[in-house]
């Protein structure tokens, strides 16, 4: 199922009134399925004829011995899938069919990523007694560990869910981006808005353009118009702030900035002047020079922009 899915039906239950939900992550996943448990104990796969193919691909060197980054050395490990690899997710939803049958079975909204899972009840009394039912169920039948740590009782408010946070406007709750998501992407941004990462103007307008499709694609489900405004403001500025440092010289920043449409005595004293590089990407110099208009003349595309053409609000 995709993430869209998940988000639409996220809302439906809110709907419904589910505000309490009681979330369990299982832990070390990777590290803790069997193989004999994936291919033999699980129903869907044992009555199938790829339940062979998938033994002999968990069989295979570099498969079934799983590697675990302890203390900066690597050790085999005797069970378990690689973590992080592309048979991951799949295991992932094979070993936790058996989960999902049991939530099901008890009459709960859920919503399941992988491992990734969070329960959905209309009291905390009744979150409670739900984890309290399924940690011994995840333990001891299907021989799965629990992070205890990511494992708690919240309101729905108070959550993140795959990058995704919940709040309430006129007795609905919508979908927002999850504070520790915009600071995640703001690290990635100045990553590729770096000066000294020694890409060409091109390139890094590339990785840009190709990072803001992506992660507003992701993100499409929330309501960010706001928010991105002022995202593409930030942006633009680093980006001005990339021009002007590569605008060494001052005969160099005088040409450029008569290129970009400033009077010959405006730009000889725009060039000349003394102001730090962040100073003066916010002063008239840059804003005149390098207004959005420019910016967007170059390529850039901006987040907002985008996002009001892929948004499904």
């Amino acid at each position: 199922m995709k993430i869209t899915e998940y988000g639409i039906k996220d809302r439906q239950l809110q709907k419904e009134g589910h505000a309490q939900k009681a979330s369990a992550e299982q832990k070390e996943y990777e590290q803790a399925s069997g193989h004999k448990r994936i291919t033999e104990n699980n129903t869907v796969i044992a009555k199938h004829q790829g339940s062979r193919l998938l033994e002999k691909i968990l069989e295979r060197d570099n498969m079934n011995l799983a590697y675990l980054l302890e203390h900066g050395i690597y050790a085999k490990t005797p069970q378990g899938v690689p973590q992080g690899g592309p048979l991951s997710p799949l295991l992932s939803n094979i070993m936790l069919n058996e989960l999902d049958k049991e939530i099901t079975r008890r009459g709960h909204e859920f919503i399941r990523y992988a491992d990734d899972c969070v329960i959905l009840c209309k009291s905390r009394k009744s979150a409670e007694r739900t984890l309290e039912n399924l940690l011994p169920f995840i333990e001891r039948k299907l021989f799965l560990k629990v992070n205890q740590e990511k494992t708690k009782l919240a309101h729905i408010s108070q959550i993140k869910y795959l990058g995704y946070a919940l709040y309430r406007s006129k007795g609905k709750y919508k979908l927002r981006i999850h504070p520790k998501s915009i600071a995640k992407m703001k690290g990635k941004v100045r990553v590729l808005t770096a000066r000294s990462n020694g890409w060409s103007n091109k390139g890094r307008k590339d990785k840009i353009n190709q990072f803001v499709r992506g992660w507003v694609q992701y993100f499409r489900l929330a309501d960010m118009k706001g928010m991105l405004r002022e995202i593409d403001k930030w942006v633009r500025n680093r980006i001005r702030l990339i021009y002007w440092k590569q605008w060494k010289r001052i005969r160099t920043r005088f040409e450029k900035l008569k290129q970009f449409g400033i009077e010959a005595r405006e730009a000889w004293k725009f060039a000349n002047t003394r102001k730090g590089l962040w100073r003066t990407v916010h002063s008239p110099i840059l804003s005149k020079s390098l207004g959005n208009k420019e910016i967007a003349s170059l390529g850039y595309m901006t987040m907002t922009d985008y996002y009001l053409k892929v948004c499904e609000n």
